[in-house]
């Protein structure tokens, strides 16, 4: 993949709610090391971490399908290597957001929920992470 077209964005703006069925890929294995060294990657690319977050929910079984979700992340990275994470020393402010998307996902209605704190304005930390039950509402997803 080091001659490959790079794209620019992580993963497709078109996103089908409802996708055909892929045929299994060949190689799980291979799927598997290549998530989990993206997984390692997210630690300085936050850009990433939603779409290593998506294919990564498919590593027990994965398609032809989630290998291209996966080539695509690795274009995108090809395309984006001067992409990091800034270190500033101007302020000691901490400021923290958070936000969560109740019933995000259609396949099994559960809801997504993440963070991301500031130190001045260096990002320090941050966590994605699809939550364990179905919310019953949005203040529940919140919650």
């Amino acid at each position: 993949m080091t001659n490959c077209k790079s794209v620019v964005t992580p993963t497709s703006v078109k996103s089908a709610k409802i996708s055909s069925p892929s045929p299994d890929f060949h190689n799980p294995s291979l799927f598997r090391q290549l998530v989990g060294s993206l997984q390692y990657l997210t630690l300085t690319r936050p850009d990433i971490t939603y779409a290593v977050n998506k294919v990564s929910q498919h590593m027990h079984q994965p398609s032809e399908k989630h290998f291209e979700d996966l080539k695509r992340i690795l274009r995108y990275i090809h395309g984006s290597l001067h992409i990091g994470l800034p270190l500033y020393s101007n302020s000691i402010t901490l400021t923290a957001y958070v936000d969560s998307d109740w019933d995000g996902e259609q396949s099994d209605r559960k809801s997504t929920s993440g963070y991301c704190m500031f130190f001045g304005n260096t990002l320090t930390s941050w966590s994605v992470k699809k939550q364990a039950t179905v919310a019953r509402s949005s203040t529940e997803a919140e919650y």
